[in-house]
């Protein structure tokens, strides 16, 4: 019932990223983050924007940060990586905010998003898996 829609070619080349935006998930990775993050939504185990994204990682409820590589200025979402390795909490850049905000059920860019913790969430396998790979781009 999970519904695609972010199988578009992402329109950044390696050269158009900000370097700061460390670290940037490749195609594969970026995809399988996204429709977990589309699973997420659904299951109401999301929150969108850097201000509740900020909010989850002071509560301790956050199980990992998604941001968007192309935010402009970029400065407005890097206060988060700096949190993430306070809280040891994965995080990862996509390129596209317009592919974020798709996979987050809504029609507006997205800029940085929480998958929070839930008891008991169907997700928690993939979540896990999810995190290991963010974290294997971090080492």
């Amino acid at each position: 019932m999970v519904s695609r829609v972010f199988d578009l070619p992402f329109k950044l080349t390696e050269a158009e990223v900000n370097p700061k935006a460390y670290p940037l998930a490749d195609a594969t990775l970026s995809k399988t983050i996204l429709d977990l993050v589309q699973q997420a939504s659904n299951y109401k185990q999301l929150r969108k924007g850097a201000n509740e994204a900020t909010k989850t990682l002071n509560r301790g409820i956050s199980e990992f940060i998604v941001m968007a590589a192309d935010a402009e200025p970029l400065e407005i979402i890097l206060h988060l990586p700096l949190l993430c390795e306070d809280k040891n909490v994965p995080y990862v850049f996509v390129r596209s905010k317009q592919a974020l905000g798709r996979a987050c059920g809504v029609s507006r860019p997205v800029i940085a998003t929480s998958v929070t913790i839930k008891e008991g969430s169907q997700l928690k396998p993939q979540i896990q898996s999810t995190q290991m790979a963010i974290e294997r781009l971090l080492v």
